[in-house]
């Protein structure tokens, strides 16, 4: 398990050899001290390991992330797992703006509080917030779930496409074309679907949840051509 500390290595190499890991490594193990902060930790990583990072990190910790699982165990900044493909993200503190942006697939969890625009234009990721969100949060959300055990800021789902938002408290106030829908049986399935993968089935009722969605009027969507868009 290679231990890398970020006051003796740079930051520049640690990412140089999680980058040149075959698919087949023996490494899957590794943790990260001393961060402070650092920007782009773990950035772009493309194998089944696990990065445990032990401290804050800055922006785009975990950005493009493929079939890893990194751990923050603290805070992070801005776009921490921007455009990620796969795999798995845990943040144990709070993370900053834009949380998630643009992910394709894979799951973030934030166990504290996310700032705005947590999940602006996702595309199938899976956003679990056991704390709040800011405004502007989905933002253009195009596919996948965003869950916040808290509240939601102002302009929740601005925009939105076919994102599913969950939310536990209240919502400031909901954006253009975002509305509350009726929360039924199969959408409380799909809610624990998403709780189970996060490792919070336990946690939580999904029948404590609101859910939002778009209410089609911002763009020429047909129902029957779901499967294709």
């Amino acid at each position: 398990m290679p231990d890398i500390d970020l006051g003796v290595t740079p930051l520049r190499e640690l990412n140089a050899a999680l980058h040149r890991l075959p698919p087949d490594t023996n490494e899957r193990h590794w943790t990260v001290a001393n961060p402070e902060g650092r920007h782009a930790v773990a950035v772009g990583l493309d194998a089944p390991v696990t990065v445990k990072i032990n401290g804050p990190v800055g922006y785009y910790c975990a950005g493009m992330n493929k079939q890893a699982t990194v751990v923050v165990d603290g805070n992070a900044g801005v776009g921490i797992a921007e455009n990620m493909m796969s795999g798995r993200v845990h943040v144990t503190g709070d993370v900053s703006q834009a949380a998630g942006a643009t992910g394709r697939g894979g799951l973030l969890r934030v166990d504290g509080n996310a700032s705005a625009r947590c999940g602006i234009s996702m595309k199938g990721i899976d956003i679990v917030v056991r704390g709040s969100i800011g405004h502007m949060s989905a933002f253009m959300a195009q596919a996948g779930n965003l869950v916040v055990f808290g509240d939601a800021g102002d302009a929740l789902g601005d925009s939105i496409y076919e994102a599913r938002l969950f939310v536990r408290g209240s919502a400031k106030s909901l954006g253009a074309d975002c509305i509350e829908k009726p929360m039924g049986d199969e959408h409380k399935q799909a809610l624990a679907d998403v709780l189970q993968g996060a490792g919070l089935e336990g946690d939580v009722d999904p029948g404590e949840f609101r859910r939002y969605g778009s209410a089609r009027k911002l763009y020429n969507f047909h129902v029957d051509m779901a499967g294709s868009y």
